[in-house]
This record gives C-alpha cells, structure tokens and sequence, in this order.
C-alpha cells in the first residue's frame, strides 16, 4: 500500500478550492481505513502508515477587507497564513464561505496541498466505530507502533486564548481551530450527546433542566409527518433513531433545516464544568449564536418567582476558565443577542416598553461553583453580591458566556427566577414542581423565538466586531 501525494495547487475559485481540499481529505482517510482493515487481518507487520491533512495557505499582500462592517474574512496584516482542514462532509459549506471571503478580500489566488500533519487514525476512522473492539491485545499493542495517535500537544486552544506563537517561518494561522482539535470534539461530541456532530445546527440553546428539554421534544416530534414550519424539516434526538440503553451525559436535541440554520438544544445539567465541557466542543462547529435557558436564584426583593432576568454582565465566580480567561477580563453584552432576546419576551408575553420592567430585569449575573452557596457565611456572599450589583446567581450563564467570548460565538443567557433564598424563598419540591408547569413552556417560547430573530438578522451581522481580538484569525 502507497500513501497518495498530492501536489500543491492554487485557485482563485472557492468551489474548485474545495473541491481539491475534498479530495484530498476523502483520499487519505480511506487509504488510513484500508490500511487499518490490513492490519486487523493480519497483512501490516512493522510497517509504518501515514495520512496527512490537507492545508489552505494563503499570501496576504496587505491587510485589507472590502467591508469594515464584518468582523471576519480577513488577515489583520501581511504574510502567510495557513491551517489545516477536515471533515469536508461537515465543513464543505463552511470553508466554501471562509475561502470565498478570503479571495474577495485579498484577492490573488489559495493554495491548497497535503500538510505534514498527520491524521491520527481514530479519527480517520470516525465517531462511529470503536477502534479496539475487534481488536487483540497483541494488535492494540502494536497498534500505536504502525498508525499516528492524537498528539495532545498540537491539540491545544493556543489561538483562541491568544497564547499562540508564530512558527519559525513566520506562517500565522488562518482557523482558532487546527483539524487534530476539530476532530477531537467532533469525537467527544457523540460521546456526550449521543449524537454525531453532522447534525448540530447554527442556533444553539442550553439548558440546566429536563423540563426545557421535554416541551423541546414535544415541539420537535410535532413536525413529524406534518407540513413543516419555519422551514424544519427533520428532529434528531440522542441515538439517532436507536434505542439507547442510558442516556448521555448532555443529550443534544436537533430541530434541523437543511442548510444547518435550525435550532440545537442540549441538556447540559448543573455546573460550570458542564457548560465549559460542552462548549469546549461545540465551538469546533463555528455556530452563529448560543444561548442559556435556565432557572435562576433571584437576589431582589422586588423579584418574584417567575419574573426573567436578562444578563447585561456577569460576576464570574465558577473558577472554570481562570487559566484561560481570567475573570477580570469583562465579558461585553452583545447589542444583537440582548435586543432580540427582549423583542422575543414582548412578543410571547405581552408586554411592552416600560411595562416589560414587571416581568423581567437586566443587570449582572453571578456565576458560581458551589451549588450549595446559601450555606456560605450570608456576611461573605452578600457583600460581593450586593458591591456587584448582582440581580440573579446561577451556575453556569457566566461559563458559558466567557466561552463564547473566548471562541468568538455571540451569547446570550435569559434565566428564569425559581427561588429566592436571600428572602426565605427556597426551591423546595411542591413550590419547585408548580413553578416548573407555569413558566417552562413560555420561557422555551421566548428562546425559540429569539433564535428565529437571530436567523433573520444574518451571520454577517451577528458576529460582532466585540468578539475579535488584535491579530486575529481570518476564519469565522
């Protein structure tokens, strides 16, 4: 068995470019399948195999864009800049678009060719199969010894935080994300939602409880067999048609259009480990928005049980991200998100203008680690509460949030009051079991309808200009 080589080309066509990136990905996952189906039957002995990904380059004369309006599309100065690519079956229409930009901003001409960055084969092999199942322990144990593994060390978030250094020979990166790093999530996705990252959508909402997530499924398995709405045209759930003896971790729900426009909503459960886990991964994808639904302490007296809190700021106090994004960098509010979060609660509830101030406040949400913060000292908590001028606490809106920042995804976060334990109002069974019957249908309404403003708005003014750092990557 031959490796196949490719020589390096350049385009000034985005449809021809990747049409060469495709080939040359699809070529070198199969010849990684037919060699791993060699080595189960015995045929590879000591033999070392080797696929590569396909890289995009590109030479940037100058730092130009011909709309200062977008915040992508664009290299930020002269030189080179280049990354590597994967999974054309789910980023055809993605790297079509990035590369599209690219030669309309820069002009000139792309090249495309094989890199030196090997494919490792778990991931040549894909989400679907189970790489030692079949194997013998002689054959895992040699296995490392013929085919590449993941190499944590090329698999890092190095761009996205800033930290990244340029290569001896000058070449900058094109993507925050290199394909070993796409591919990883794309692998750890299936693991945690049960479902392949194919069928993820632009538009996702997160949510801290089953009760968002049952109403969700109810919407969904209703456009089954009926005349499609908003133009949905499919609802994946967790094991994608098969049984699942257990739940995932973060089951992920899909209302899908075909052009991946449609909504994901994903149960990610309590906890800012939770929400960076999911995030961490689901970034890979390049979404247009995401957004947090849940349910919130409420730290006002003029705050009843019910009443909406819409996030302008966050007291980060979940300790998840300080190694990445330290909690004193802020986390500014986007104009795009806030307003069609509070056209969507005029429209589903009613209320307008000034009067929508009986419903819902906006202000900072505190973001913890600890579930059980109401055993805290109350001298201790209530003083940074009160200096931030917090209005609600949560756990995981502020992790969320930062990820976002930091992946340069437009967020939002929209909770809903469940309890007030600074006024003696706890989130006890009966209380909790009434207040989950009235609000959750509304509150899932307004996020629904938030994501369809959000759709009509357009990527290209969505991702805000706010997200982008100083020499940042030309990918969305």
């Amino acid at each position: 068995m031959r490796p196949p080589s490719f020589k390096t080309k350049s385009f000034v066509s985005e449809e021809e470019a990747f049409a060469y990136i495709r080939t040359i990905y699809e070529a070198q996952r199969a010849y990684l399948r037919e060699a791993f189906e060699a080595f189960t039957c015995g045929d590879l002995k000591d033999k070392k195999v080797a696929g590569f990904y396909p890289f995009l380059r590109i030479h940037a004369e100058q730092a130009q864009r011909t709309d200062n309006r977008w915040s992508y599309g664009f290299v930020s100065k002269s030189g080179i800049y280049e990354t590597t690519l994967t999974r054309t079956d789910i980023f055809g229409r993605y790297y079509q678009n990035q590369i599209g930009l690219l030669l309309k901003n820069h002009g000139g001409k792309i090249e495309i060719g094989l890199s030196d960055t090997p494919m490792p084969l778990h991931f040549a092999l894909g989400e679907d199969f189970h790489l030692e199942r079949d194997l013998s322990a002689a054959q895992i144990k040699t296995l490392s010894q013929i085919f590449d593994q993941p190499d944590l060390d090329i698999m890092d978030d190095q761009i996205a935080n800033g930290t990244y250094q340029a290569s001896e020979n000058g070449v900058m990166p094109l993507a925050l994300f290199t394909a070993p790093r796409t591919d990883l999530s794309l692998m750890r996705l299936k693991h945690y939602t049960g479902t392949r990252a194919a069928h993820f959508q632009n538009y996702v909402i997160f949510t801290n409880y089953q009760f968002y997530i049952d109403e969700f499924i109810e919407i969904g398995r209703g456009l089954e067999g009926r005349a499609k709405g908003n133009g949905y045209t499919e609802f994946v759930e967790p094991g994608e048609g098969q049984v699942l003896s257990r739940m995932p971790q973060m089951p992920a729900y899909h209302l899908k259009r075909p052009d991946g426009s449609g909504i994901t909503m994903v149960n990610i459960g309590v906890g800012p480990s939770n929400a960076k886990t999911i995030t961490d991964h689901i970034a890979v994808l390049r979404p247009h928005a995401w957004l947090m639904l849940g349910h919130c302490a409420g730290l006002r007296n003029s705050q009843s049980l019910g009443d909406y809190v819409l996030a302008h700021a966050y007291l980060r106090e979940d300790n998840i991200l300080d190694n990445d994004l330290p909690s004193s960098i802020p986390l500014p509010a986007l104009s795009e998100i806030q307003l069609s979060l509070e056209q969507a609660v005029a429209e589903v509830t009613g209320y307008e203008g000034y009067d929508l101030k009986k419903i819902m406040r906006t202000g900072t949400v505190a973001t913890v680690d600890d579930r059980n913060w109401e055993l805290r000292s109350s001298v201790r908590q209530n003083i940074r509460f009160s200096q931030s001028r917090a209005i609600a606490l949560d756990m995981e809106s502020g992790t969320i949030a930062a990820n976002g920042f930091r992946f340069r995804v437009p967020y939002g976060t929209l909770l809903c009051v469940s309890d007030k334990p600074l006024h003696g109002q706890l989130k006890l069974p009966g209380m909790a079991d009434n207040f989950y019957r009235e609000r959750v249908e509304q509150h899932l309404k307004i996020g629904l309808r938030t994501m369809e403003i959000l759709r009509e708005i357009r990527p290209e003014k969505l991702h805000s200009r706010k997200l982008r750092s100083f020499n940042e990557v030309a990918f969305q």
